[in-house]
Formats: structure tokens, sequence, C-alpha cells
């Protein structure tokens, strides 16, 4: 019997954004990302690098208002694509956690796919976490909501150290794929759903 192959087309059209791409959740890594955020493309492709996940996404969006809608959207159109790609979620692992460091500073990421949101950022109250090639840490943390709340999954963030955005950033989205392809993975002594309710929504 041929193996399912986990993908989605990732497509979505309003007056603020246009999108378009493809996910490919048991992939090498390859990635072609262009969203018009510089630092959001970078993000996303050591997400994918590290999560082996092939990821193709094509934004155009009204920057000249400023990065919001984009942002947003692409965490959207990620998120959607995820929960369509994993379908009845059958024979998974569920649960993925992963602890990155990036020089100075450091994040854990816990996932659990498990048909429901929720979203948990703790980071110390640093007076220095300057943006980062334009992009700052709200933003940042708003995507990753978006995606959970996209994605219907739990995603728990704790940030241990670092006062810079940039590595505080590229430890949580490393670890997020890391630990998103743990949580993705056949499990072959599982067969059915990983959820004594005996569905993941």
């Amino acid at each position: 019997m041929a193996k399912k192959t986990r993908s989605a087309v990732i497509k979505r059209k309003t007056t603020e954004t246009d999108i378009s791409g493809k996910l490919l959740i048991d992939g090498t890594g390859k990635t072609d990302i262009d969203t018009g955020i510089g630092f959001l493309d970078h993000m996303l492709t050591l997400f994918a690098f590290h999560g082996l996940f092939d990821l193709t996404i094509k934004a155009k969006g009204d920057l000249k208002v400023d990065s919001h809608h984009t942002n947003e959207d692409v965490a959207i159109c990620l998120g959607k694509a995820f929960k369509e790609a994993l379908g009845d979620c059958k024979g998974i692992k569920r649960y993925g956690s992963k602890e990155v460091p990036m020089d100075l500073a450091a994040a854990k990421v816990m996932i659990d796919i498990g048909g429901r949101y929720a979203f948990l950022w703790k980071m110390p109250p640093y007076g220095n976490t300057f943006p980062s090639e334009g992009y700052n840490i709200e933003e940042g943390k708003d995507f990753l909501d978006t995606f959970a709340k996209s994605a219907n999954i739990n995603l728990h963030i704790e940030i241990y150290s670092g006062e810079d955005t940039h590595h505080v950033l590229e430890a949580s989205f490393k670890a997020l794929g890391i630990a998103l392809d743990e949580a993705t993975q056949i499990d072959v002594r599982r067969k059915g759903v990983p959820s004594t309710k005996g569905t993941i929504d």
C-alpha cells in the first residue's frame, strides 16, 4: 500500500494579501519563501529546514501600510496547511518538545496536536529587545500565536535568556520546527488517532 502524502496547497487572497504555496510534511527541508518581509523569510526558512518540511510560500501584501496583515495572513496559511496535511492525525506522535540555544539566547518549545488551541509565551521582561531588520518580538509572538490558532494546537514557548530579538526569535522558530517534526512523526505502534476520545478535531 502506497504511503499517503501529507501535503497541502496554500492559497489565500484578500483585499490585503495574496498568498500561495505548498507544504510537504515529510520533506527534506527544501524552501522557496518570499513574503516581502525579509526577516520572516529567514525565520520560516530556518523553521522548515530544521523541521525537514518542504515549504513554498509566495506572498504579496500591503506592506506600504505595515507588515501586520502579511505577517498574520502567512501564519494563518501555514497553520491551516499543517492542519489540512495532517488530516485525521492517525498514527502521529502528537507531542513534541525542543530546547534550542542561539548564542546568548535560548528557547524551549512544547507542542500538543490535540485539536485544541492554546498559546503560552513566557519571556523575562527585557528592556533591550530592539527590532531586528524591522521585525520585532511582538510581531514574532503574533505570528506564532496565529499559527497555533490556525493549526488548532497547543503551543508553549519559553524564552530562557537573550536580549537580542534576532536570536530570541531564531531560537524559537528553530525549536518550533524540530518540535513540530517530532509531533507529526508516525509512530508505527499507533494504529489509530492518538487520543482516548478517538478523534482529533
